[in-house]
């Protein structure tokens, strides 16, 4: 059995088994399969909606893309956090957010630095369906095709409907230097970093994260090792998905927790 040296902010580190095998392409699942997971919600005018998701690290701060907290009108004020619940838009908790750190060299180079650390303004309180989850070590390095699994609420198919309820799917990590050739080849060109991972079902498709995703989970086992960052529209045979390497990002991800 393979394992994975991964950081918990419950203990100061721990030895973690990876068990090989477990939104498009996916299937309906529940919280309490991954109790980590939360949903982001902006608010136009009155109204709030799920527009991202994020990863529990400790009772007062999640882990998400940057990308969902940017913008010329953006405002800390209209984000919150909804955890603890199956359902799109409904249930759980929800709790406002007391401060944003996206890591600074994101807008620097495309998509490169896609994550933030955002503290809440009240502390989770844990249960079956609330619990902070674990991140990958410093510098981990994935080998290409191991399956890995997205877990959201966002669109079942490319520019479609969010999903009502938590979906996930397994699809597998692919080769960076073949990622970044295709992704070259665009009409507009995207950059892929080696601060990325790649994932999908190359050539075949069909199966993927997608709008509303972002921020969310890519899990190797149960150890959070990406952040869902962008792609080339979604479940697309040719353009695997994207995701910011959590292990570029780990002693940043620690040290910004603890300030």
């Amino acid at each position: 059995m393979a394992k994975l040296v991964c950081i918990t902010f419950l203990v100061a580190a721990a030895v973690c088994s990876i068990n090989a095998g477990r939104i498009v392409g996916g299937q309906v699942t529940n919280i309490e399969e991954y109790p980590s997971i939360v949903q982001v919600e902006s608010r136009t005018g009155i109204l709030w909606n799920q527009v991202c998701a994020a990863n529990i690290l400790n009772s007062r701060h999640v882990l998400s893309a940057a990308h969902c907290f940017t913008g010329l009108f953006f405002n800390r004020r209209n984000r919150r956090i909804r955890a603890g619940t199956t359902r799109r838009g409904s249930g759980g908790v929800v709790i406002t957010l007391a401060r944003i750190t996206n890591h600074p060299s994101y807008g620097s180079n495309g998509q490169d630095g896609d994550i933030s650390v955002i503290r809440l303004d009240n502390a989770l309180v844990y249960g079956p369906a609330i619990q902070a989850g674990a991140i990958v070590s410093q510098g981990f390095q994935m080998f290409d095709n191991l399956p890995v699994i997205h877990a959201g609420w966002g669109a079942v198919s490319s520019g479609g409907l969010s999903s009502s309820q938590l979906r996930d799917v397994q699809i597998f990590t692919i080769n960076r230097q073949l990622c970044r050739q295709r992704y070259a080849s665009l009409s507009r060109p995207q950059t892929i970093s080696d601060n990325m991972i790649c994932a999908g079902i190359l050539d075949v498709g069909g199966k993927d994260a997608c709008q509303g995703d972002s921020g969310g989970p890519l899990y190797y086992g149960d150890i959070l090792i990406g952040i869902v960052s962008f792609g080339q529209s979604c479940a697309d045979p040719r353009f695997p998905g994207v995701n910011t390497a959590v292990s570029s990002y780990t002693n940043w991800i620690v040290d910004t927790v603890s300030a």
